[in-house]
């Protein structure tokens, strides 16, 4: 008998709670804010309404979005604290429960605190993005006598995309298309949007009624908003502290479980390249932003991972990205005869004896730096340096010879944040006018050195051969004259 009441017992417990989840919304509620849709946030337990404290929670524009959903509004738009006059009782949250997805009336920790600070949440009223990668993107719905619909591309244009961002607290749209965010079917939107861009709220604009009732397949509006420009690295551009912007007021940003890896999350949200290193810099006691890391790494958008607060820290965040557009440096040459040439054209010809600067120069986009100007020819390499005074660096040269020719670089070397950088320009190749003609000149005098030797020679091989010539008839001659003689003395006889 007593195991059959526990089972009952536990067969209304859980019935209890399914009923808890198929309302959720029942036993949340946001107060003081004008409307349903904003301000402190309540939940009921027991039978008791209790303001949520949010000093105590790590709560974030995530965890609004759970509360923005179960109170049937739209998209979560902020969320903060709101600070009372006087201490009052509150609960908080499980965060983690929150982020499951499970009712709020249930992830409350009901053990009392006495508290001047209070939840505040703000949801859009009539306007939502679902299914989507972040709360600044999704298939757009649109609320209307308490239920939601989809609303058909045919019937919205890029105006109405602002107006819809701009109400949900993101940036600009940057993609409007079709289909982007899941199939959907029935309900559709029946009114065509006629928004100027400078509303409010996607309600406030002007419809009239669409020829459709139905919708082709891929034609539902997603939508994809351009994150808020909330979020910066105070310093040099893409290095520096870390700061966040909510609720009007920038503060710096902290989390005693960063990483290497959420740094990097947050250099490619900021499209600041690769993240180079990460730590934390140490202030006087200030109100900072708590952030969660392990959300960062997840790759939510950073304004959805701030908790909320302010909280009081000696510690902020500093961040060091290496750009992936880190600025190369540009190489040309001056001459005072022939001219400028930039890198591009990958060569250039100087007069022999002109004088000639080549110059080093870079985006001013980092503080100081050196260039060093490296030469190298096919048998020696020469290094000059400068400090990059205005972002450039001249090396002057005051007349051109054949050693000169080879190819020439700019390498332009930084310190940031006590991290050293270095880049190589594109290579420039110098060629000397006149440098073959010279090769041409010491041939040419080599040659009117040997010309005498080499007549001589001539000369008196030819003499040689001429006296050789002449000794031989003589020869013949003494030969044949015995000859001669022996015959008339044969005639004699």
């Amino acid at each position: 008998m007593d195991q059959l009441v526990l089972v009952l017992v536990l067969l209304w417990s859980s019935e209890l709670q399914t009923a808890g989840r198929s309302d959720p919304g029942a036993d949340v509620r946001l107060v003081g804010g004008g409307g349903p849709c904003a301000g402190a946030l309540q939940v009921k337990t027991d039978g008791d309404w209790r303001q949520m404290g949010g000093i105590f929670s790590y709560w974030s524009l995530q965890s609004a979005a759970v509360a923005c959903e179960q109170l049937g509004c739209g998209s979560a738009v902020s969320t903060g604290i709101r600070k009372h006059t006087s201490h009052t009782s509150v609960w908080r949250f499980d965060s983690e429960c929150v982020q499951s997805g499970s009712a709020l009336s249930i992830c409350v920790r009901t053990k009392s605190q006495a508290s001047s600070d209070v939840l505040e949440v703000t949801c859009s009223d009539s306007v939502r993005l679902v299914n989507g990668t972040s709360l600044c993107s999704g298939r757009l719905e649109v609320k209307s006598d308490q239920s939601w619909s989809s609303v058909c591309e045919a019937d919205f244009d890029q105006q109405d995309a602002e107006v819809v961002c701009r109400e949900l607290g993101c940036g600009a749209p940057s993609v409007l298309q079709g289909a982007l965010y899941g199939e959907v079917e029935a309900p559709m939107w029946t009114k065509e949007f006629q928004c100027g861009g400078h509303e409010s709220a996607l309600l406030d604009c002007r419809r009239s009624d669409s020829a459709r009732r139905t919708c082709s397949p891929g034609k539902a509006v997603g939508l994809t908003c351009s994150d808020p420009a909330d979020v910066r690295l105070e310093g040099e551009l893409c290095n520096g502290i870390l700061q966040m912007k909510l609720n009007h007021s920038w503060r710096p940003v902290y989390d005693s479980d960063w990483t290497l890896k959420s740094a990097a999350e947050t250099c490619r949200q900021l499209k600041c390249g690769n993240a180079v290193a990460t730590g934390s810099s140490q202030y006087p006691s200030i109100d900072v932003w708590w952030i969660s890391s392990e959300c960062v790494r997840s790759g939510s958008a950073l304004r959805e991972c701030v908790r909320a607060g302010p909280w009081t820290s000696s510690s902020v965040l500093e961040i060091i990205c290496l750009d992936e557009l880190f600025p190369q440096p540009i190489i040309s040459v001056r001459s005072s005869v022939d001219g400028v040439s930039g890198a591009q054209q990958q060569g250039f010809q100087l007069s022999r004896g002109s004088s000639f600067s080549i110059s080093c120069s870079v985006q001013p986009r980092y503080a100081g730096g050196s260039f060093q100007l490296t030469f190298t020819s096919s048998n020696t390499t020469h290094s000059y340096t400068e400090a990059a005074g205005n972002h450039s660096a001249d090396f002057l040269f005051p007349a051109a010879e054949p050693a000169h020719q080879g190819s020439y670089s700019c390498v332009y070397s930084v310190s940031v944040s006590s991290h050293n950088f270095s880049i190589s320009s594109q290579l420039l190749s110098l060629t000397v006018s006149g440098a073959a003609g010279a090769a041409w000149s010491r041939l040419l005098v080599v040659l009117l050195v040997l010309l005498p030797i080499i007549t001589g020679l001539v000369l008196y091989r030819k003499a040689s051969r001429g006296q050789k010539q002449n000794l031989q008839p003589d020869m013949e001659l003494q030969d044949y004259q015995p000859a001669e003689g022996s015959a008339e003395e044969e005639a004699a006889e």
